[in-house]
């Protein structure tokens, strides 16, 4: 397959995935088998479980929507691949609150950009097309370039403090400069990567939150998040509007269990407090199911028959196979996909859907 229209690196090394014939029948125990067999097996699986860890999560809307029901029927744990980044964000709202605005109002709007690091085009290269932004655009304002996020507290807590007014001893030139501009912005954006933000990204985005309230008592302000890519911010997004909480949360028993930091799949896996892994993965083969013991099911690009797994199901991508709908990264466009290849192989909607069928059916 060819970009048409773009010259995204990161798209085109993920169409690369699909250029080329690949396995696409399922497989248990490693045999390949039909999907009604896989089906099966997947159901017997859960219904054996206590505890099932759903992880992954890269699907569009009608996967999550399907997602979700089978999550309230095992009581499962949810953490997309990129959990702990895209919970960063959650996290500081939750703690905070925040303002938030979108690309277009970036892009029509914002008369200061600010960033840490550096200008987000080298991982989001459609970001300066989508905002109008570019390389050298005089909006920009980059705060602490050069610097890794371990070294991002001291400037932006420096930052918070100018910009309220209060004196800092020592403030180099180029922090007071960056305060003036944002006191005299009419309209200011604070651009973050929430990838790039490390272990503790939470309590960077709440003091530029910080920042941004500051601003907010006289003119306007707001964050864009970048990041959730792989339909994780589209399964975020559908998990809240079904249950009024984002992932990492339990839907058990006993009602919704939200915990952000205890439900992270990593140390769920690590401390063998799950005993299944199923692992949603229908974008492609970056996001890969980590090394772990507990057994596994595997839905996902037809590549990934490659990984250990007791029960392996292929499915169309998004947008490639299938059509469907994804939020974009700001949240408040739901984006309409198109087959551009259609695909013989099933979504992931219908999969989950005819696993949740089966395990229903065994135990009635």
């Amino acid at each position: 397959m060819q970009l048409n229209g773009s010259d995204c690196a990161r798209a085109r090394k993920a169409l690369a995935h699909f250029g080329a014939p690949a396995p696409a029948a399922p497989l248990v125990d490693g045999q390949a088998c039909d999907l009604d067999t896989a089906v099966a097996a997947a159901a017997r699986l859960l219904a054996a479980s206590r505890q099932p860890l759903f992880a992954g999560l890269g699907t569009d809307v009608a996967g999550a929507r399907a997602l979700y029901a089978l999550a309230c029927g095992t009581g499962a744990i949810s953490d997309a691949a990129a959990g702990g980044a895209l919970m960063q964000s959650t996290r500081a709202l939750q703690d905070r609150g925040g303002f938030a605005t979108s690309l277009a109002e970036l892009r029509s709007r914002a008369d200061v950009v600010l960033c840490l690091g550096r200008p987000p085009a080298a991982h989001y290269p459609e970001f300066d097309a989508r905002t109008g932004m570019s390389a050298d655009d005089p909006r920009w304002l980059v705060l602490g370039e050069g610097l890794g996020a371990d070294d991002w507290f001291a400037p932006v807590a420096r930052l918070a403090a100018l910009v309220e007014g209060r004196a800092m001893a020592g403030a180099s030139p180029a922090l007071l400069a960056a305060a003036q501009r944002l006191q005299a912005a009419r309209y200011a954006v604070v651009v973050v990567e929430t990838a790039a933000l490390g272990p503790q990204g939470a309590l960077l985005i709440e003091m530029l939150q910080r920042v941004i309230a500051t601003l907010n008592r006289r003119t306007r302000a707001a964050m864009l998040s970048l990041g959730g890519a792989d339909g994780a911010a589209t399964v975020n997004g559908v998990f809240t509007w079904l249950s009024g909480l984002p992932l990492r949360t339990r839907l058990g028993p006993h009602g919704l269990e939200h915990d952000p930091q205890a439900y992270d799949s990593a140390r769920l896996l690590a401390d063998g407090a799950v005993d299944l892994l199923l692992w949603l993965a229908s974008f492609g083969t970056e996001a890969l199911p980590p090394a772990a013991p507990q057994p596994r099911i595997v839905i996902g690009h037809p590549l990934l028959a490659a990984q250990p797994a007791e029960v392996f199901i292929p499915v169309a991508t998004p947008g490639i196979g299938h059509g469907g709908h994804l939020f974009r990264t700001d949240g408040v466009v739901m984006m309409p996909l198109h087959a551009a290849q259609p695909s013989p192989l099933p979504r992931a909607d219908e999969v989950l859907r005819r696993i949740h069928a089966a395990l229903n059916e065994a135990r009635a």
